[in-house]
């Protein structure tokens, strides 16, 4: 059976996530703000969850109509053939409902109106009327635009930037599928040389690495839909595991650098990298800002610098900016990438950023500048004879 998938991702990183879900060999249908759709089978539920790095979760599209009362919501939802999705046995409910610019808007009576509409459709359906919800989980998520109501079954559960690798954090890490999404957004490839000089927990030199070794960023979690034995095959779930096993390769060079003032959280980036897999792929020290630097040419630098949430204290900001400044002007075949919320990155680098673009960190609004260094030369051409 053909499903249509709703992949929501951060806002301002839906090309990213387009572009991932067509390498995976699925067609979009359309994109919206934070959202990308797409059609695959059932198998598709459990290559995206594994393969796609910058989706938020994977939901199946079960149902899209217009109400603008809460009749109208209860008896589409009660018209719908919920058995297709949810077992005698199985537990269900709303997990979220968000509502823009719709008559309907308070999440909490969306919620309950759509549960006990889905309750009175299957009751006529298994002919029951009390449900032991003692089966697998099935969480529905529910978007209103414009009076048009969306019901999506999530096949994640945990939000997919959960890899299952960051045990230990700093006071405000990128997640994980952003951090993704910033790599996958430069012309960086992993034969060539990436520092974050404000790594943290060290995110972004870690999902830098699972790139480069082409380590699935899920085949190390499980899923909610693991357990959906009613419509998804378990050879499935066993047939993209070794896909993804069978893809990895640790068996690279690679130039990866972290550096952090903080020598306690350059200790939990290099746990956080043994449990990813990949810390014989990383470099971790500890080392300022003031210290940036780097003998080779034409490499990247991509960090999530502090901008005021992390540091109490905003008058420190211009030192720690001119002194990042400073480092990147001593690499000055370098190309550097940094989202922050601060506003006066441009002033301190001196320069303009060639582009850039707004970016949806949770709620809070930043910019991921982009500061382009010279392309390195082409690698002149060997005869072969």
């Amino acid at each position: 059976m053909i499903y249509e998938f709703i992949a929501p991702c951060h806002f301002g990183m839906e090309s990213v996530l387009k572009r991932e879900i067509q390498d995976l060999g699925y067609e979009i249908s359309q994109v919206e703000n934070g959202k990308v759709y797409f059609k695959g089978d059932e198998a598709a539920v459990c290559r995206a969850n594994v393969f796609l790095r910058t989706a938020e979760r994977v939901l199946i599209k079960c149902a899209e109509f217009k109400a603008t009362t809460f009749t109208e919501l209860f008896d589409e939802v009660e018209a719908i053939d919920w058995s297709q999705f949810v077992p005698k046995d199985g537990k269900f409910w709303v997990a979220k409902a968000a509502s823009v610019n719709s008559k309907l808007f308070s999440p909490s009576d969306i919620q309950s109106i759509i549960k006990k509409a889905m309750v009175k459709s299957l009751s006529k359906r298994y002919g029951i009327e009390q449900f032991p919800e003692t089966g697998a989980s099935y969480p529905f998520r529910v978007f209103l635009m414009k009076d048009v109501v969306t019901i999506g079954l999530d096949t994640s559960g945990d939000s997919l930037h959960k890899r299952g690798y960051r045990k230990l954090v700093s006071k405000a890490p990128v997640a994980e599928n952003l951090a993704a999404a910033m790599i996958m957004l430069t012309p960086w490839r992993g034969d060539r040389i990436l520092i974050d000089p404000f790594c943290g927990s060290g995110t972004i030199p870690i999902e830098a690495a699972m790139i480069a070794a082409n380590i699935a960023p899920g085949m190390n979690r499980t899923f909610i839909s693991n357990e959906w034995d009613n419509f998804i095959k378990r050879k499935h779930w066993y047939d993209v595991k070794n896909e993804a096993e069978d893809l990895v390769n640790l068996d690279i060079d690679t130039d990866i650098q972290g550096f952090d003032i903080d020598g306690d959280i350059i200790k939990s980036a290099k746990q956080n990298a043994a449990m990813a897999g990949v810390d014989k792929l990383i470099h971790f020290q500890k080392r300022p800002v003031s210290e940036l630097n780097h003998p080779k040419k034409y490499g990247f630098i991509i960090s999530n610098p502090p901008y005021g949430e992390r540091i109490g204290d905003k008058e420190l900001l211009p030192k720690l900016y001119t002194e990042f400044a400073e480092g990147f002007k001593r690499l000055d075949s370098f190309s550097a990438y940094i989202i922050t919320g601060y506003q006066d990155v441009e002033k301190y680098m001196g320069r303009k950023a060639d582009k850039n673009r707004k970016i949806y960190n949770g709620m809070m609004k930043t910019y991921y500048y982009m500061f382009m260094g010279p392309k390195p030369p082409k690698r002149p051409k060997t005869d072969i004879i």
